[in-house]
């Protein structure tokens, strides 16, 4: 059945703020979060189901949104992660021959709540200027008041832990267990693309929940440990912080994307704050200060790492640099094997400019395998 939205929806910002629009297929429905936006122009599906992006209403800047249909192999998790969705024009047909479904089954299948026909022009351009604030979606337009009063009870994403919500429950294994390396990967969000590329490469990996020890990681011998993406605030993550400082006492290789990249500057002893509206799309400009080469990222977060802090800490060398805010984006630690950052090499919006970073992971664990060897 083909529907058209004609049900009359609200986005309320924080602030006060009223955009109007309607439902997608005529549903009734309210959600509340952390109103961001992106601005790729494709690959929403993944974007829905990032864990990174638990809790928020995301807002697309693409016109469209839904004409080619969702793809089963095109998740980044179990599930879908968004709090609520806010776009201009909904699809409800697709063209693609290979989708399994529409978009608009897919997010019926998730119990997900959207709105569309928002001048998303003019909401982007006031989050740009106001900064990312809570907001509500829904259909209950005559009934503000009660919207707002809600709306004030839902915490802020600053010093919100929210790893826990979105990772494994239990331990499990990813890839063929006769690879030759082994990587035990701290999941705070993990996308599952980041899996596929490092099983690629020859490994195979034990991923453990955002609460797992040191001990119960290192049990498993694994060649080199990875600390993953993932949403909230890095700070109230104690666990992974001590984790990470754990693994850099030893000789094995770390590498950390996106929140992992946060946790291990925070194990460094450099603090993070949350940024003004943050960086989500897949076209951000990125400059490797090592190689010289510019790089076109796919990048999905609300925090960063203190520039100033970083360059005066004697045990860190910033290694990327985000070209538009001049925000850190990469660094890696000048006594061991140990870097991060600020984007997504798996998400591949280059498409390879940022692959080299899995290769060079495995470049320090092939290094490090050969020595241990010999001792």
């Amino acid at each position: 059945m083909k529907y058209q939205s004609k049900k009359k929806a609200l986005l309320l910002l924080a602030d006060g703020t009223i955009f109007y629009g309607k439902s997608v297929g005529d549903k009734e429905g309210t959600a509340f979060g952390e109103v961001c936006f992106n601005t790729g122009m494709t690959g929403y599906q993944e974007i829905f189901t990032d864990p990174s992006y638990f809790g928020q209403l995301m807002v697309t800047t693409n016109a469209h949104i839904g004409n080619y249909g969702t793809q089963e192999e095109e998740v980044e998790s179990d599930s879908i992660k968004i709090a609520g969705l806010i776009c201009k024009n909904f699809s409800y047909e697709y063209s693609r021959p290979i989708a399994d479904l529409s978009l608009q089954e897919f997010l019926g299948n998730n119990n997900l709540f959207a709105i569309s026909d928002v001048d998303t022009r003019a909401l982007v351009s006031y989050i740009r200027d106001n900064g990312a604030m809570n907001a509500v979606i829904s259909t209950r337009i005559n009934d503000i008041e009660a919207l707002k009063q809600e709306l004030k009870k839902v915490p802020s994403m600053e010093g919100l832990e929210l790893a826990s919500k979105v990772s494994t429950k239990d331990p499990y294994f990813y890839g063929d267990k006769n690879a030759t390396y082994k990587i035990a990967a701290l999941d705070i969000g993990i996308k599952k693309n980041i899996l596929r590329n490092l099983a690629k490469r020859d490994a195979y990996i034990k991923v453990y929940p955002y609460n797992a020890s040191f001990e119960e990681m290192s049990a498993w011998n694994p060649d080199a440990f990875f600390i993953s993406n993932g949403p909230g605030d890095p700070e109230p993550l104690k666990d992974a912080i001590k984790v990470a400082k754990e693994i850099i006492n030893t000789d094995k290789p770390l590498f950390g994307i996106c929140l992992g990249h946060q946790v291990i500057a925070l194990a460094n002893g450099v603090s993070t704050y949350k940024m003004h509206n943050g960086h989500r799309g897949i076209n951000h400009p990125i400059l490797n200060l090592i190689t010289g080469k510019g790089e076109i990222t796919s990048q999905n977060h609300g925090f960063a790492i203190n520039r100033e802090e970083t360059e005066a800490n004697p045990n860190l060398e910033i290694t990327h640099v985000h070209l538009n805010d001049k925000t850190v984006a990469g660094i890696r630690m000048k006594d061991k094997d140990v870097f991060s950052v600020q984007y997504h090499p798996e998400a591949s919006p280059g498409p390879h400019d940022a692959d080299y970073l899995f290769d060079d992971f495995f470049g320090l664990i092939e290094k490090t395998s050969k020595q241990l060897a010999k001792v």
